[in-house]
Parts: structure tokens; C-alpha cells; sequence
């Protein structure tokens, strides 16, 4: 590997296939590694949890996250490579998520990925976290620009629009609570286990009726979230009822809160697409998994004629395979990062953006 191509140069030829990228996703809780081949072909994706302990909490806790990636980072790179069957000698290249994300977590993944670059004398191509959720969708469906990107997770809930390959734009995001967040929250409130999304989720689909609840549209023109006060509304009418002593069903809120956030998200995805003329609208984020904002989805993208393209389960929640499809747009071109590079909490993804 020359200066250049160090630097972020762009290569002469397409590279040669097979190309297999060593990945590495240490951004909150999940300790993942992977390695893909020519940017689609999952050869192995080892995901080590941290749910049970952060259960304890009722949160993640950066500083044991940080802890628990230490300890595992070795055993699950060894594992990908005993998986896959791929020697470390053929690898064409390692990945790393070094943003956003927890600051203590992120170094430890960046610190091993360039260890092992180093050592194998490889590219090291460090990935925004968000463009690999994007491209999780890669992995199991052919995408076609412009589309538009539906975002929704823990920490982000944004619409993106990328006009071509690897180029982002986000056109509306949350002004404060991220709708995981809430989904968090809510649960808290309803005295749900850690993480919240699945059991509101749950009790959503076994309510017989919902609590009536605001929808955030904000502005007319704005693409933009805001779950803060949904979440405040929440607490309120469960406070009311509660001093009236006719505590309510937790399945009705659970259903009407699921209601006002897919209501939102739905109808200001479907109205981006129409503004932006995207072919597609993609699905992406921890939250993707959720039922019912993707029967809201698949309902709403069938009345319009719109496809709706969302990664299977295991591929919606942190894994590295993704991490590895947003470093093929990279690999690509030759754009590799230097080796000092950093671990960022708050790194842009339009910044992230591949070079023409």
C-alpha cells in the first residue's frame, strides 16, 4: 500500500475478487466481527451481547460496555476466522466503526482493528456507524438511486437521502429524543425490562385498544422528529390515572405510543420519498426490527408503489457485516485511512461520505 492510496487516494483498477474485509463493531453493547466477501457475501458475523448485564441498569453503562469489549474482542475475532474459513493471510482488508458511538467503546474496536491492519500489513478503512446500518440492506437486496433512508435506533432517527453510491444527505433527523430512546423511556415508565423496544412492541400487538396520544409533525414542510414530548404525554396520562385510581391497561399505552411514533415516521418517510423521487425507501437502525412499524411500512409503501427494502432481523440490531458492506464503497476506490486514526463520538455521516 503506497502513501497515496494511505492517504484516501483513489485506485487505478477494480480490485481483484475475492475481497475479503475483516470487520469490527464495538460503537455501544454488541462486540462484533465479521468477514465478508466482495461487500455481499456473509462468510461469518459473531455478535457477543451485553443485554443481560446492561439489564441490571436499565441502561447501557459506557464505562462496563467499554470493559466487556476488552474481554471479548480476541475470543470474537478468533471465532469470525474459524467460521469463515478465511486465513488471516487473505484478507484484502480490515474495517472498523469509529463513529459515533460511546468514546471508551469505539477505541476499543479502532485500537484492535488497527492492530491487526498493522500487523497484517493491510488497508484499514474506518466506517460511520449509521452508513453501515444504510448498507445492511446490500447484504440481502439490490439497491437502486436515489433512495431514500428511513434511520431509526437507540441513539438516531433521521431520513437520508443518497442520491448515489455512498453519498449522504439527511434531510430530516430528531430535534431530541432518538425514538429508541423514548421506546427506553416509555418502558421505564411502564416498569418494562431493558431494553424497552420488544416488550412495547409485544403488548402493542395484544391490546384490544390504545390510549389516545399526540403526533409531533412539527413545521408543514419539516422532516424532522421529536419524541420528547410524546414521552412527557406518556408519563402524564399515567400519572392522571393513577391519582384518579383507575391505573391504565400498560397494552393500551404500549399501543397508543406505538401508534403516535409509526404514525410520524411513516408519513414523513413516504412524503420524502415523493419529494425527493426516490426509487426506494430503505429501512435501517435497531428499531427496524420493530413489528409493527414495519407492517406500517409495508402497508403504507404498498398504497403508494413504493418498494420497501428492510434487512432481515439479524442484520437491524449492531453487527459488523454491515460495517464490512459500508467498507466495500471504500475499498473500492482506494480510500483507506490513515493509521492514526480516531475514534469519534460524534463523526458527521455526510462527512463520511465516499469521494468521486
Amino acid at each position: 500500500m503506497n502513501k497515496e492510496e494511505e492517504a484516501g487516494g483513489r485506485l487505478d483498477t477494480e480490485p481483484a475478487s475475492p475481497v475479503y474485509i475483516l470487520a469490527v463493531e464495538t460503537s455501544c453493547d454488541e462486540t462484533s466481527v465479521a468477514i465478508v466477501r466482495d461487500g455481499k457475501e456473509i462468510l461469518a458475523n459473531i455478535v457477543s451481547s451485553q443485554v443481560e448485564t446492561h439489564q441490571l441498569y436499565g441502561g447501557v453503562v459506557p464505562e462496563v460496555a467499554s470493559r466487556q469489549h476488552v474481554e471479548m474482542i480476541t475470543l470474537i475475532i478468533e471465532e469470525a476466522f474459524a467460521k469463515s474459513g478465511v486465513r488471516p493471510g487473505q484478507l484484502s482488508a480490515v474495517a472498523v466503526t469509529h463513529g459515533p458511538g460511546l468514546i471508551g467503546a469505539l477505541l476499543v474496536g479502532v485500537v484492535a482493528a488497527k492492530s491487526l491492519a498493522c500487523a497484517l500489513e493491510l488497508p484499514l478503512i474506518g466506517v460511520h456507524h449509521i452508513a453501515g446500518h444504510i448498507y445492511a440492506n446490500e447484504l440481502v437486496h439490490k439497491l437502486e438511486y436515489p433512495f431514500m433512508t428511513l434511520v431509526v435506533s437507540g441513539g438516531h432517527t433521521e431520513l437520508v437521502y443518497v442520491e448515489s453510491e455512498g453519498v449522504f444527505r439527511i434531510i430530516g433527523q430528531t430535534r431530541d429524543d432518538a425514538a429508541g430512546e423514548a421506546y427506553d423511556k416509555v418502558a421505564r415508565a411502564l416498569k418494562l425490562p431493558y431494553p424497552g423496544g420488544p416488550h412495547i412492541d409485544r403488548l402493542a400487538h395484544e391490546a384490544k385498544e390504545a390510549v389516545p396520544l399526540p403526533r409531533a409533525w412539527l413545521e408543514p414542510d419539516s422532516y424532522d422528529f421529536s419524541f420528547s414530548g410524546l414521552k412527557s404525554a406518556v408519563l402524564s396520562a399515567l400519572n392522571t390515572a393513577a391519582m384518579k385510581g383507575q391505573p391504565l391497561a400498560p397494552e393500551a399505552v404500549a399501543r397508543g405510543f406505538q401508534e403516535s411514533v409509526t404514525d410520524v415516521l411513516v408519513e414523513k418517510a413516504l412524503r420524502a420519498v415523493e419529494a425527493y423521487g426516490a426509487k426506494q425507501l430503505l429501512l435501517a437502525g435497531g428499531v427496524a426490527a420493530n413489528k409493527g412499524l414495519r407492517a406500517a411500512l409495508e402497508a403504507r409503501c404498498a398504497r403508494a408503489g413504493v418498494p420497501l427494502l428492510a434487512p432481515p432481523l439479524s442484520l437491524c440490531t449492531d453487527n459488523a457485516a454491515m460495517i464490512a458492506a459500508a467498507a466495500f464503497l471504500k475499498y473500492r476506490r482506494g480510500q483507506f485511512s490513515p493509521m492514526d486514526l480516531k475514534a469519534e463520538s460524534s463523526l458527521k455521516l455526510e462527512a463520511w461520505s465516499v469521494s468521486s
